[in-house]
């Protein structure tokens, strides 16, 4: 049908059998950018914003959703995460909360969809607790930075 390894050979949906892959460290670092206006920045730095410590609770928020991946994403197999990191930073001039995370596993099977999906969780919890505050919120730019180990090796992005 295609060159996609998630379909069997009458179209059907499947889990990828990773049974015979190598064991190897992977990890996978993404990242994405909220643009908030600069009233709204000024109040996160400053902890001002009624929800709470907003960098922090995306923080959490972005391992969790590192964690609870294969609950999300119907495909992705289960996994045993060894680490999952999640940075903030703010730039103030440009009104971008920039998120990065790294996730790390030794198994089977990659790490991307759990560090993509760590910025993800993270900058929608960031509208969340800002959105009375600030409406025009936009995320953008969630990306894929690098990913190592397994069979294809190292990969970067642009």
């Amino acid at each position: 049908m295609s060159d996609f390894n998630h379909f069997d050979g009458k179209g059907n949906a499947v889990m990828v059998d990773v049974s015979s892959k190598e064991i190897t460290e992977r990890i996978a670092v993404a990242s994405c950018d909220v643009h908030v206006n600069p009233a709204t920045m000024a109040l996160v730095l400053e902890g001002s914003i009624k929800k709470g410590d907003v960098l922090s609770v995306a923080r959490l928020a972005g391992i969790l959703g590192a964690k609870k991946t294969p609950e999300l994403i119907p495909l992705c197999h289960p996994l045993a995460l060894t680490s999952a990191e999640l940075s903030l930073r703010c730039d103030e001039k440009l009104g971008i909360i920039e998120i990065t995370s790294k996730c790390k596993i030794n198994a089977r099977t990659g790490v991307e969809m759990e560090a993509l999906m760590a910025v993800s969780i993270a900058a929608l919890t960031i509208y969340d607790m800002c959105k009375a505050v600030d409406k025009g919120i936009i995320i953008s730019n969630i990306r894929l930075l690098k990913k190592t180990g397994g069979k294809s090796g190292q990969w970067r992005g642009k």
